[in-house]
């Protein structure tokens, strides 16, 4: 089996193009991108589309392949494990039918498969792995791209199994083989041998290691990637952490926040963590502690069981390190839980006990106030969350047995709990006590939040069965939470409609059911929920603090302003407006003003965010000012709709005056409102000098057109008259308004531009205008454009 499958790629993109299916061939090259990086919302966007696609066409490699990019995503990008076991095994049998079987990219779903197994348990399932790594190693060449990945999981499965030294030797005859096939040893091998080099205490070797494998990754004329960079920062700080070189470490170590936003690094991360506070050169401090046990909920819920558990471990010996009894026994209580979900116990089982005992041994503390003094005391006091954890729990075991009069203590303690990364642990805290307490008020709502937070879909249901023979609104509202949470917006108003029916007074019912009509693009039902709303709250000096949320803020003002403005009801806009002090150029019909710049961020085709220069028209309209291509479905002139909310924060008053001068308020686009009709062409060629240029501009939008400069300052062509030579050059994008025609444009153009020292290509648009083409296919070819 020896198809290039990149080769494949590239023939397969091609012949999609020149078939019309643009869309397609696109997300053959866009996917791989999205995937390996991490970008994840792009990803979501393409794939469904794609895939319907490649099915529709009856393209079942193609299929294969956006399948399996996209398991690589969900495997190695966002951790899923049991989540992903359907899929894996579904797409396995897929690629091996008569049809698919030998499509190149087939033999990649072998990695999938194994890297899925490896997730949910990777000891438990080493026979296994090996097996059909084994099996598919030697039906292919070593000069083959999936070589290298499918060796990488050969010594992965290895090192599940404790035998690093095994792996190494493994990866070491495998590179032997690839490099006499001819196939130089891509940067991920090197991690993975970095990896195991870890294992083996060979951390010197690491540093080496990374420092030629990027080299020789440069010196093949590749730039190493910002993926890349991170995980090459990370394995680095682990090595010195390791060392001992802990400032080195550090230095080097990704934030917080970096980890946070990529999964893939969480692991490496905790273990780099761990030797800095071990060393005493990193806090220890319940933040850590908030955002380790974060990631192991997460891990939970994608059923990624084995990296869960080895997770918790590490976040249960931080805890006990700083005395965090109450977050150890939680950690304890997860570990305990999830063992049942491991195939093999044998070591881990054993880990998890050591941690309970441990964390028993712990002192507790004496109260400082009797336990029914305790609540307010804490608030006063300021005590930390984990110290308050464990304050309470010492008060709450005073409280067994008492029904009713735990409950203030109950719902505090899940509340810190929560708060402290463990919304799983408050919610079997407040189910204990709700039975306990069938009539406490506040207990179902915070149990609900900690269901819905921790993506407990059967525990959900539970309550809010539970809630509708006694207060069915109450269980209507849980299940309206859930399907917010869930984006099942139609169901989210489904069940506030059923609570309105008989509690039309319920003010943050109308709230959800608006966001909810507003998800869905009904903004008609947007509008007369929050004109509702404005109907039956209280006025805002008739409520208490605890009752704030039933008067109108602002915030549902300015939501009755853009839904009004979508659905063009100018009268209700300016009375809105007037409520928050808005003032308007003219008393009546439509606001179309020129107010400030804003930037608008829209979304791309592919589902990633572009940022717009825009005039702010109205309380919540704006018109673009670029011309756009066709990967944004606007373009110049556009009037949207963009929702209130500020996206960034506007400078501190202590900024410099520059940075303040050049922020611009920056707002989601909604909806497009009024489109322009305007045609984008591009027009490419050498820079005329900034007289001619700006001459160019002021005459096209005297005519009615736009034009936007992409290119800058570095955008350099061949010069023809001096091969070696070059000229700066000017890449823009014409706007055609509708009411002109092609040959118009074109026309107009040649008139501009023909007095230029050089002249300028404007290929698509004189192909549209039915002119001749062949002065333009010579500018492109004398210029090098």
């Amino acid at each position: 089996m020896s198809t290039d499958i990149w080769a494949w790629v590239h023939d397969t993109h091609r012949q999609l193009a020149e078939a019309g299916h643009r869309r397609l061939a696109d997300a053959i090259y866009e996917l791989p991108g999205h995937a390996n990086e991490g970008r994840n919302d792009q990803l979501d966007a393409v794939y469904p589309e794609a895939v319907a696609a490649a099915r529709s066409l009856d393209l079942p490699w193609v299929e294969v392949y956006l399948r399996h990019w996209r398991m690589q995503n969900l495997l190695n990008k966002r951790h899923q494990g049991e989540q992903a076991l359907p899929e894996a095994v579904d797409l396995l049998e897929f690629a091996h039918r008569e049809q698919t079987a030998d499509c190149p990219q087939s033999v990649c779903v072998v990695q999938d498969f194994a890297i899925c197994h490896a997730r949910v348990d990777g000891p438990g399932y080493v026979p296994e792995r090996l097996a059909v790594l084994s099996e598919t190693l030697e039906r292919i060449e070593p000069a083959r791209a999936c070589f290298d990945c499918l060796s990488r999981e050969y010594s992965d499965a290895l090192e599940d199994d404790g035998r690093p030294a095994e792996a190494l030797t493994y990866l070491d005859a495998a590179a032997g083989r690839m490099l006499a096939g001819g196939q130089q040893l891509s940067l991920h091998f090197q991690h993975s041998r970095a990896g195991t080099l870890h294992l083996l205490g060979r951390h010197e070797e690491v540093l080496t290691l990374l420092d030629t494998a990027e080299q020789a990754e440069r010196s093949r004329g590749r730039e190493v990637d910002e993926s890349d960079r991170r995980w090459g920062a990370l394995l680095r700080a682990r090595a010195l952490a390791s060392l001992g070189r802990t400032d080195e470490a550090t230095a080097l170590l990704p934030d917080l926040a970096e980890a946070e936003r990529h999964a893939d690094l969480r692991s490496a991360w905790t273990t780099t963590v761990e030797l800095l506070v071990a060393a005493g050169a990193r806090e220890n401090d319940a933040e850590l502690g908030a955002a380790l046990a974060g990631w192991v909920g997460y891990l939970d819920g994608t059923g990624s069981h084995r990296p869960c558990v080895d997770l918790l471990l590490a976040a249960g010996r931080l805890a006990l390190a700083r005395g965090a009894r109450t977050v150890a026994l939680t950690l304890a209580a997860t570990g305990e839980r999830k063992l049942d979900s491991l195939r093999k116990r044998d070591g881990v089982a054993e880990r998890v006990a050591e941690l309970r005992a441990a964390a028993e041994a712990l002192p507790r503390p004496d109260l400082p106030v009797p336990p029914e003094q305790l609540v307010g005391h804490l608030a006063e006091a300021g005590v930390p969350f984990e110290a308050g954890a464990d304050l309470l729990s010492v008060a709450l075991d005073r409280y067994r047995g008492e029904g009713a009069g735990a409950t203030p203590l109950v719902l505090l303690l899940a509340g810190v709990i929560g708060d402290l990364g463990h919304p799983r642990a408050a919610a079997d805290l407040l189910w204990r006590q709700l039975d306990a307490d069938p009539t406490g008020a506040e207990l179902p709502a915070q149990l609900g939040a900690a269901l819905i937070h921790a993506g407990d879909a059967d525990g959900v249901r539970r309550l809010a069965d539970r809630l509708s023979g006694t207060s069915p609104a109450d269980g209507h509202w849980v299940r309206a939470r859930w399907a917010a949470a869930e984006g099942r917006w139609a169901e989210v108003i489904e069940q506030c409609e059923a609570i309105l029916a008989v509690h039309p007074d319920r003010i943050n019912t109308r709230r959800l059911a608006a966001g909810a009509a507003t998800e869905l693009g009904d903004h008609a039902e947007a509008q007369r929920y929050y004109q509702d709303l404005l109907a039956h709250a209280l006025p805002a000096d008739a409520v208490s603090e605890e009752e704030r949320h039933r008067a109108v803020g602002q915030a549902d003002l300015w939501h009755l302003i853009t839904a009004a403005t979508v659905n063009r009801d100018w009268a209700v806009v300016r009375s809105t407006g007037a409520l928050l002090d808005i003032g308007f150029d003219e008393p009546e019909g439509p606001v179309d003003e020129e107010w400030q710049l804003v930037t608008v961020r829209a979304v791309r085709r592919d589902g990633s965010t572009v940022d717009l220069p825009a005039v702010r028209t109205g309380p919540a309209t704006a018109r673009i000012l670029p011309v756009l291509g066709d990967d944004v479905a606007l373009n110049h002139g556009d009037v949207v709709v963009f929702a209130p909310a500020l996206l960034e924060e506007p400078p501190a008053d202590s900024a410099p005056e520059e940075e303040q001068r050049r922020w611009r308020p920056v707002f989601a686009q909604l909806t497009l409102l009024d489109p322009a009709g305007y045609t984008t062409y591009w027009v490419d060629g050498a820079w005329p000098g900034d007289g001619p240029w700006a001459e160019l501009r002021e005459r096209l939008r005297g005519e009615g057109y736009g034009v936007w400069a992409y290119s800058g300052d570095h955008y350099a062509i061949t010069d023809p008259a001096d091969e070696d030579g070059e000229l700066p050059g000017i890449y823009a994008a014409l706007a055609v308004p509708p009411a002109a025609r092609a040959a118009d444009a074109d026309a107009l153009l040649h008139r501009l531009t023909s007095s230029w020292p050089h002249p300028v290509s404007w290929l698509e648009l004189a192909e549209e205008a039915g002119v001749d083409t062949d002065r333009h296919r010579d500018v492109i070819q004398r210029y090098g454009l």
